[in-house]
């Protein structure tokens, strides 16, 4: 049932007992049922049926709902409204726009049971048919667009339910959603809404092998550990070390045409962060404003728990409908921890038996439920397009080894681990290049030698090598010191600090740093790998390793990244670290 929506309601039971979020009732209802609870009209979903007792989560605040009080069913799923008007939104849980209901209630603390559809369902939008009289359409297929924002045409597609069948009329004009655009001969009607329930996957063709990377500007995340447009990652990582920053910047500078942003469960004043600096940030490939290709959907910690756990859903099927129109969608899911945490609890208050740490038996069904819902995707309507799901997991006390960390790391491709250690020494992003991993790295190789440098895979093996030699190397040095260490050991530790500082660290706050493109991730790693092999030169000549490393030239390798006309500056450090070396023997 789409929200703001209940023609069909009916009343049908009462309620017998209400335990926080659950409600039990005598009701007559289908399981995943949303119905409405008491006299203030709640909006909830039937999530158990056992005999005459129907169980039921509600998606608010219950305090005050009594026994005996009516309940309503609508003989229907929640569903999500999709159609022009999601773009440059701001949701809860469920889907009710809050910018809407702000202006509803005239205030920003919200009543219970207040309600509005997901699209504004009065707006007139300028509809172009791609379809013409006599022409065929099949389930799926796109019939026309709309300018829904500077940015993104919105694409108006039979829904997935319908037949199809010949086009009998098609009009361009402006139209509300609810209003006939295309009409076919077998007497359907196409209009720019559709429905879709949020725990159904939408159909596609054919799930394809992703070979094309979600560039993200991150250098530690494109140069080490990249991901698939199509892909899954996760971010895992203790309080403080990065979690919501780094997707804010995947949001912010990922090369996706859509960002779905969903706030599951984080504290209010990150959430808040977000819906303030979105709306001032400006998009980098087209200069308008970034929220005109973002829907941000928010249920912060203080919200109902229950509407947690049906946000994800929400985001990953908007995400989907993009997908459908051919574009590349990347959903930030922060965090998929606080979901289980509202899974956990819902599961307790109906009884069921515990798993690992409380959670329930089904934790890791629903985790591969969620993640499998990205890839890359051939469309029913022969377009292409993908979704890529980030997800952040928030271990208590960052320990790796918990169930939701666990059974996330089984599902996805890319582990991008947060380490408090590097947190504390001020190293952002904080991921851990020894614990990280990307399985897409030999797919994703072909491109980056393609578009950026043939050998590409060469030089970051050899920082991998390097960085993984200095870990070991700093084993002996914590207990016999640096300077017991041979020359060429020292060198190499030099070498590391130089890729630690200069290239896996990024100023997210500097104008220039906060954005990295490929082609200058693999300049600056170029400009490391020079001064490691004319060092290494310059050692083997007997030059000591304090001259070498002493050279004047050297510190600017940390203001490469700072750089905006890189190139220039690269090509004159890369001859000034090697005339120097080279003078001294």
């Amino acid at each position: 049932m789409s929200q703001g929506q209940t023609s069909d309601v009916r009343e049908d039971g009462v309620i017998e007992s209400v335990s926080g979020p659950v409600v039990t009732a005598d009701l007559d209802a289908r399981m995943n049922d949303v119905v409405y609870v008491g006299s203030e009209g709640l909006m909830g979903e039937v999530i158990e049926i056992e005999g005459d007792v129907t169980t039921i989560q509600v998606y608010e605040e219950t305090s005050g709902v009594s026994s005996g009080e009516p309940v309503e069913t609508t003989g229907q799923p929640l569903t999500v409204d999709l159609g022009p008007g999601m773009l440059d939104s701001i949701y809860d849980g469920v889907q009710r726009p809050l910018q809407v209901l702000e202006e509803k209630m005239n205030s920003a603390f919200l009543d219970r049971g207040v309600d509005a559809p997901g699209i504004d369902l009065d707006e007139l939008w300028e509809f172009t048919p791609e379809v013409a009289e006599g022409d065929t359409v099949e389930p799926g297929d796109i019939v026309g667009t709309v300018p829904e924002t500077r940015t993104i045409d919105h694409k108006v597609m039979v829904p997935p339910d319908y037949e199809g069948g010949e086009v009998v009329e098609a009009e361009s004009g402006n139209f509300t959603v609810d209003e006939t655009v295309v009409e076919l001969d077998n007497g359907e009607e196409i209009t720019m809404h559709q429905e879709w329930p949020v725990r159904q996957q939408r159909p596609a063709s054919e799930k394809q092998t992703p070979t094309e990377p979600l560039v993200s500007g991150q250098r530690i995340l494109d140069g080490l550990f990249p991901i698939a447009k199509g892909g899954t990652a996760a971010i895992p990582g203790p309080f403080g070390s990065g979690k919501t920053v780094t997707q804010h910047q995947l949001a912010k500078w990922a090369d996706a045409d859509i960002v779905v942003y969903v706030g599951c469960g984080e504290r209010g004043n990150e959430m808040t962060e977000v819906i303030e600096d979105f709306p001032d940030l400006e998009d980098p490939t087209t200069g308008n404003p970034l929220m005109d290709r973002t829907t941000l959907i928010a249920n912060t910690s203080n919200m109902p728990v229950a509407a947690r756990e049906s946000s994800v859903y929400t985001g990953i099927t908007i995400a989907e409908y993009f997908r459908d129109m051919g574009y590349n969608v990347a959903l930030m899911a922060d965090s998929t921890s606080r979901w289980a945490e509202a899974m956990r609890e819902i599961s307790s208050r109906l009884e069921e038996m515990p798993g690992e740490e409380g959670y329930p038996a089904y934790l890791a069904a629903r985790l591969a439920e969620f993640y499998e819902r990205a890839g890359y995707f051939e469309n029913v309507n022969g377009t292409e397009g993908s979704v890529s799901v980030i997800g952040a997991v928030s271990p208590p006390g960052g320990d790796f080894s918990e169930p939701v960390t666990q059974n996330t790391l089984r599902i996805v491709k890319t582990f991008w681990a947060l380490d408090a250690d590097l947190a504390e020494r001020r190293h952002f992003p904080a991921i851990n290049w020894t614990e990280s991993y990307s399985l897409y790295r030999d797919q994703l190789d072909p491109w980056f030698e393609e578009n950026v440098e043939s050998d590409w895979s060469e030089q970051r093996q050899w920082a991998i090598d390097t960085l993984d030699e200095e870990a070991e190397l700093q084993e002996i040095v914590q207990l016999v010191g640096k300077d017991a260490l041979p020359e060429d050991q020292q060198l190499t530790l030099e070498v590391a600090r130089y890729l630690r500082e200069a290239w896996l660290q990024q100023n997210a706050f500097h104008d220039v740093d906060t954005y990295c493109s490929p082609e200058k991730t693999y300049r600056i790693l170029g400009a490391i790998k020079t001064f490691n092999d004319e060092a290494f030169d310059a050692l083997d000549a007997g030059v000591p390793v304090e001259e070498i490393t002493d050279i004047e030239s050297l510190p600017r390798l940390n203001r490469i990244g700072v750089q905006e006309d890189y190139n220039e500056f690269v090509d004159e450090l890369e001859e000034d670290i090697a005339s120097e070396l080279r003078e001294m023997y």
